[in-house]
């Protein structure tokens, strides 16, 4: 298991409506920076992607946005950026930023973030990678996704062991120090996962 150096943040292209979560995703943003971990996202200057962005480059830390041609324009791309790479579809969007990062944190978003976040798991399960999924439970944000998660264990779709694919932080504190706590374990993030 490789060092916690890069981290991919999958989060809403929209605000929300509570401000906590915006106010979180700018929070993550600049722990990440102040932590000398890369952030990689979505590359959307807009909504929680464009949050988190600002609150890693306010915070001096090196950013990689990774979007699609075709949402450039739609999701206005963050012109900001230690280094923007635009790529050809959203599958090879993702593929991007599994390769470049080190960890994934799924902040509050909408059915792209569900997207992305189910497929890592999946890619998780499947044993394409081991690197540590954190869902980061922002004002309850995390709830519904984990009530699906046991309605799909309750009903015989997937095995209880889905539940240790992932950890759920309660709030973007816990989730740094929980970043901290797996790059400083023996043995790598995976000895404590």
């Amino acid at each position: 298991m490789p060092e916690i150096n890069s981290v991919a943040v999958f989060c809403g292209s929209h605000p929300g409506h509570d401000p906590a979560h915006r106010a979180g995703a700018y929070a993550l943003g600049r722990g990440l920076a102040r932590t000398g971990r890369r952030l990689v996202f979505g590359g959307g200057r807009v909504g929680l992607m464009g949050a988190v962005a600002d609150g890693a480059i306010e915070g001096g830390g090196q950013v990689i946005g990774v979007i699609p041609e075709f949402l450039t324009q739609r999701e206005v791309a963050h012109q900001g950026v230690s280094e923007l790479i635009v790529t050809d579809s959203m599958h090879t969007r993702k593929r991007r930023m599994f390769e470049l990062s080190d960890a994934f944190v799924t902040m509050p978003g909408g059915l792209g973030t569900m997207d992305e976040t189910f497929e890592i798991i999946t890619w998780r399960l499947l044993d394409l990678h081991d690197k540590p999924i954190l869902l980061c439970d922002v004002a309850g944000s995390a709830g519904p996704l984990v009530t699906l998660i046991e309605a799909l264990i309750g009903a015989g779709f997937a095995r209880p062991e889905a539940r240790s694919l992932y950890d759920v932080v309660d709030g973007v504190p816990a989730l740094l120090d929980r970043l901290d706590l797996l790059a400083a374990a023996p043995g790598g993030a995976a000895a404590l996962l």
